[in-house]
C-alpha cells in the first residue's frame, strides 16, 4: 500500500512542489513529512502558512482514507491551528476513525520538528477532522473539453 500512496503523491504537482514525502501508509493510517522552506512557505511573521498547514492535513487525511477505501474526495474538512508552526520540518499523521461505505471519518495532527531536534521532540501545532467520500474511477476522470466551432 505504501508504494501505491507514494506513487499517487508523486503524481500531484502541488505535492511535488511542496516536497511532501509519504513515510507511512497502511491500515487506515498515513504519515507525511515536509522540510521547511522559508522563501516560499512562510507567512508574514515567518511561521508556516496556514494554507500549507491545511494542505498537509488534507493530504494526509486523504491518504489515510485511501488505504481503506480506495480513491476518495474530501466532503468536509476543518482545522485547528493551536500553536505557531515553527520548525525545520513538519510531520502530518492521519488515522481513520470510522470507515463506512459512503463516508470515511479521519482525524489528523501536524507536528513541528524544532531546529536541531529529533523526531522525539515533535511539537503539536494543528489538528484536523475530515470526512471523505469514496469515488469510482469514472467519476473522477476528467472529461475531454468539447471543441469549439471556429
Amino acid at each position: 500500500m505504501l508504494d501505491t500512496i507514494q506513487a499517487i503523491n508523486r503524481s500531484a504537482a502541488f505535492n511535488r512542489w511542496a516536497g511532501f514525502d509519504v513515510t507511512q501508509a497502511a491500515d487506515g493510517q498515513a504519515e507525511l513529512r515536509m522540510k521547511w522552506r522559508e522563501e516560499d512557505m512562510g507567512q508574514y511573521t515567518g511561521f508556516l502558512h496556514a494554507g500549507m498547514i491545511a494542505a498537509l492535513l488534507d493530504t494526509v487525511s486523504g491518504f489515510a482514507a485511501a488505504t481503506v477505501a480506495g480513491r476518495v474526495l474530501a466532503s468536509h474538512f476543518s482545522i485547528n491551528c493551536i500553536s505557531p508552526a515553527i520548525g525545520e520540518a513538519f510531520v502530518a499523521r492521519g488515522r481513520v476513525v470510522k470507515a463506512g461505505r459512503k463516508q470515511v471519518f479521519v482525524g489528523a495532527e501536524l507536528f513541528a520538528q524544532p531546529e536541531g531536534q529529533g523526531e522525539d521532540k515533535l511539537k503539536l501545532v494543528a489538528t484536523a477532522n475530515a470526512i471523505l467520500v469514496p469515488v469510482d474511477e469514472a467519476s473522477t476522470t476528467p472529461k475531454p473539453k468539447p471543441k469549439q466551432a471556429a
